[in-house]
This record gives C-alpha cells, sequence and structure tokens, in this order.
C-alpha cells in the first residue's frame, strides 16, 4: 500500500500543514432564469482545507450555485473568486484546470470502460504531451503515461476499489460507482472539490465508507471541499460550516450546532414557527 506521504505528493494534497486564508470568494451572486431567481445575492466563501456545506430543501439553488462555480453557467450579477482571481466569464475546462473537480449528483461515467480508464480520463487536464509523441507513443507521451497511471493507482488503493479496477464499471455495485467517480474528481489532482450528494441513494454501510474517504480527502490530503447533500446525519457529523438555502437565498450559515438551532432553518424544513 502506498504511503500517506507519497499519496500527498501524487494528489498534491497537503494533509496537515497549516494553511490560512480564502481559496475560494462568492460575492453577491444573483443567476435567473426569466423572472425565476435561481440564486439571489448569495455571498460565502470557503477556506484552505475546509469542509464546507451547502444544504436547503429542493430547489434552494444548490446545484445552480455548482454550476456557476463550474462556469457552467454565468449569473447575472456577482463575484466568483479563486485565489483572487475573477472566474466569471471563463470556460469550465479552464476552471477545472486551476485545481477545481466535480462529482455529479447522477453517476457520470462511461459505463463500457474500465474503472482504470474512467480514472485515467480525470487526468487529461494533466496531460502535457503534444500530438506527434500522442501518435508516435514515444518521449514524453510515455512518460506522461506512466506518471499518471501512478496517480490513478494510487487513488484505487486510496478508495479500496483494487478487486473491481479491471470491471467495465456497468458492471459494479452502485456504491462502487459513486466511489469511482469521486475517485475520476480526484485524478484531476484538486485543491477544491465539488460533491454534488456523493451519498444519494445509498444505503447505511455505503454512507458510513463513503463519509469515511471524504475525511479522508479532508484530513490526509488537505483538499477543500463543498458538500452538496440531502442526509442530515452526515452533514452535521463531518461538515466545518453549513450554509442554508431556500427559494435562492442564503438564510443561515455557521457552525452545525449554530444551524441546528436557528429558527429560519427550521422553519424552512419543518415549515413552522418555532
Amino acid at each position: 500500500m502506498t504511503a500517506k506521504a507519497d499519496r500527498k505528493v501524487l494528489f498534491g494534497g497537503r494533509g496537515d500543514e497549516a494553511r490560512t486564508g480564502n481559496i475560494l470568494e462568492f460575492e453577491g451572486v444573483s443567476l435567473a432564469f426569466g423572472g425565476v431567481k435561481a440564486v439571489d445575492g448569495v455571498t460565502f466563501h470557503v477556506r484552505e482545507g475546509e469542509l464546507f456545506s451547502i444544504i436547503g430543501p429542493n430547489g434552494a439553488g444548490k446545484t445552480s450555485i455548482f454550476n456557476c462555480l463550474s462556469g457552467v453557467y454565468k449569473p447575472q450579477e456577482g463575484s466568483v473568486k479563486w485565489r483572487g482571481e475573477q472566474l466569471l466569464g471563463q470556460r469550465p475546462d479552464l476552471i477545472a484546470s486551476k485545481g477545481m473537480a466535480r462529482t455529479f449528483q447522477n453517476i457520470e461515467l462511461f459505463e463500457h470502460m474500465t474503472v482504470i480508464e474512467n480514472l485515467m480520463l480525470g487526468r487529461h487536464v494533466r496531460m502535457q504531451s503534444g500530438w506527434v509523441s500522442d501518435m508516435l507513443y514515444v518521449g514524453r507521451t510515455n512518460r506522461d503515461e506512466l506518471a499518471n497511471r501512478a496517480v490513478v493507482e494510487d487513488i484505487i488503493d486510496f478508495l479500496e476499489i483494487e478487486e473491481w479496477r479491471k470491471y467495465p464499471v456497468a458492471l459494479l455495485p452502485y456504491g462502487i460507482q459513486k466511489r469511482v467517480e469521486l475517485g475520476r474528481a480526484l485524478a484531476m489532482e484538486p485543491e477544491l472539490l465539488l460533491l454534488d450528494e456523493p451519498v444519494a441513494g445509498m444505503n447505511l454501510e455505503e454512507t458510513e465508507d463513503m463519509a469515511r474517504f471524504i475525511l479522508d480527502i479532508r484530513f490526509e490530503l488537505g483538499i477543500a471541499m463543498i458538500l452538496v447533500e440531502h442526509d442530515m446525519g452526515l452533514v452535521m457529523d463531518i461538515a466545518d460550516r453549513i450554509m442554508v438555502l431556500d427559494f435562492g437565498q442564503k438564510i443561515a450559515e455557521g457552525t452545525p450546532d449554530e444551524v441546528s438551532a436557528n429558527p429560519a432553518v427550521i422553519k424552512a424544513y419543518l415549515g413552522e414557527e418555532v
């Protein structure tokens, strides 16, 4: 098994090293479709190495925020800065190359490709060889292939999916497919992971496994994460801070204890005054 120190080099993680400052600043962002505001003047920031969670009822604007962050949607108002650099207007592939990776609520893997092949696709933003060497499979291409395969094998070890590595993903159990999708995002060597309902549809054992891997990413690799999830037990157990949305607006932000005791949050979920 690969040592944890090696994992940090391969994944670009910085583990328990002390880091300060914000990796992401989302300021006054509004996104409207026609007359409907999906995101309404929302502001938040994510610190280096932090596990930040966004929760809210269905239709609250959580996935719309992810689409704004990854460049899929272009907000009409506000600012999204990555280490001080404005991201609005940049293409999704350029945003990904800066160190932001995403998983999806509905699994978006290539079903007839193997686990290894799906993970290798996540390395595309790190491949630097030219088309001539790619055609001939010599020089830099050969060296890149070996280096990228080493990262992929380490991810397979990290997520404990060794026995599935050569299987087409269509043949894998649902929980393992979810791990593979997480692995493909990790293969991009991100500094920020956007996790869109990573335990949706999982049973209790699969949920506990995924929670453990998320915490390993947080503490062993030092990768910051934004977690969107409906499993409140999971969120309250693992998040550092939580932002609550309702109808596109932020209604609360704070630690799990602060958020769970907030009357506005209780009203949004239970539909009653407290």
